[in-house]
């Protein structure tokens, strides 16, 4: 069963800015509309901003088990991924091992 999860937040020019977060089959999709768009922006990596609100959303409906411990684990993950610098010729089995 999906999860949506909808906010609204003024951007940085004063419009009205709706942010939707699904998770289906275990992957997110984040979509937003400005006030006055017609069509629906769906982002393939979502911004820091978005993933940080998401979270705090998450966390809450987490205390009034509206959502689960899972879900906000996954948005967890995609901010730390957000956040860590992309390492360049370095091999996968190199970063899990710091001994080689």
């Amino acid at each position: 069963m999906p999860s949506q999860h909808i906010w609204t937040h003024r951007n940085q020019h004063g419009a009205k800015r709706e942010v939707r977060a699904t998770k289906f089959g275990g992957v997110w999709r984040v979509q937003a509309k400005t006030a006055g768009d017609v069509d629906w922006i769906y982002y393939d990596r979502p911004s820091l901003e978005d993933l940080l609100a998401l979270k705090e959303i998450l966390l809450r409906k987490y205390q009034r088990r509206r959502a689960s411990a899972e879900d906000v684990a996954s948005v967890e993950k995609l901010i730390s991924d957000e956040m860590e610098p992309p390492r360049r010729g370095v091999r996968s089995e190199q970063c899990a091992d710091p001994t080689k």
